[in-house]
């Protein structure tokens, strides 16, 4: 069990100011499309703009710039479905440490080419996310690598939450904020500030039904396994992280689960009304808030859009083409 502390409000100013010179702040937009839809004035936090197109890099770029002399040396591991290895990745390269990124199998090609292009070494193993992660950590342990875990790192956590600090700062007025969950570091994040900044703001995650994990976790209060059969990688993961989750668990005013069709439906919504290259984990905000029009109807909602980075056979599948 872990003993990493919760990082707050002072941390994410902090992993703000450190992140400053190498990310800017992404645009927060509105869509009358969206509004239409929903009933709701709808504002898309476009964390698929960051360059790497998810919003784990703010979290990678915080991290690796505080390591020490040693660990720098050591070099760093860590395991993903592929927008944390991108955010490794990246961070890594700008600071000149090694790093090695343990996907799945069948991780998504783009992200793999992307954490590639960054100079990372690419090792594919498993069948998932988490059998990628078990391999990662017996890597670390005889490699002597620093090893950093997707979840239970305060400073993941405190450089993701910079997110949130943006939207309140563009949008003081916002009711909710709809975040997707894969590990949780993001939905955590956007607590931490939301609670500090004003408790009265709302803050839902979003889950798929195929891979309910943190979700059940969040339920039952202690950490469980379930499956990870989304389509939606980012999402995919089969065991909950105990910092997220205890962060969840004190502070989520709500999380709910989306069926795979309604990912799906929201993700052609994302790309059609805001012309924007989105990944199905990055359209679950969407996909929750089109489920419960009525529980947002008339609030000033902002969804996360966490990432872009869909690969094109998932791209083509959204639109599979009528039979001759």
């Amino acid at each position: 069990m872990t003993t990493s502390p919760v990082p707050d409000l002072a941390d994410v100013l902090a992993a703000r100011q450190r992140i400053a010179p190498y990310l800017r702040a992404t645009a927060l937009f509105r869509y009358p499309a969206l509004d239409a839809m929903t009933g709701a004035q709808v504002w898309v936090k476009h964390e698929n703009h960051q360059p790497v197109g998810a919003f784990k890099v703010r979290g990678g770029v915080n991290l690796v710039c505080q390591l020490g002399a040693d660990e720098r040396r050591r070099g760093v591991i860590t395991a993903s479905t592929g927008n944390h290895g991108q955010s490794v990745a990246y961070a890594a390269d700008l600071f000149g440490v090694r790093a090695v990124i343990c996907v799945p199998e069948q991780a998504n090609p783009v992200k793999v080419e992307s954490m590639q292009a960054l100079g990372a070494e690419v090792v594919h193993y498993g069948r998932d996310f988490d059998e990628a992660r078990e391999h990662c950590e017996k890597q670390a342990t005889e490699h002597g690598y620093r090893y950093i875990h997707s979840g239970n790192e305060p400073s993941l956590i405190a450089g993701v939450a910079t997110c949130t600090v943006e939207i309140l700062e563009a949008q003081p007025d916002t009711e909710v904020i709809v975040v997707p969950v894969g590990g949780g570091s993001g939905a955590a994040g956007a607590c931490v500030v939301a609670q500090a900044v004003r408790p009265s703001i709302e803050v839902i995650g979003v889950q798929s039904e195929a891979a309910p994990a943190a979700y059940r976790s969040w339920q039952a209060g202690t950490l469980v396994e379930d499956t990870t059969s989304t389509f939606a990688e980012g999402l995919a993961t089969r065991t909950a992280f105990e910092l997220p989750q205890r962060i969840l668990r004190d502070r989520l005013d709500d999380f709910v689960l989306v069926a795979e069709d309604a990912l799906k439906a929201a993700t052609r919504v994302m790309i059609e009304k805001t012309r924007n290259l989105v990944e199905p984990a990055g359209a679950a905000a969407l996909a929750a808030v089109l489920d419960a029009p009525q529980r947002f109807a008339g609030r000033k909602v902002a969804i996360v859009c966490s990432g872009g980075n869909i690969s094109p056979a998932q791209l083509a599948a959204l639109w599979p083409r009528d039979p001759v």
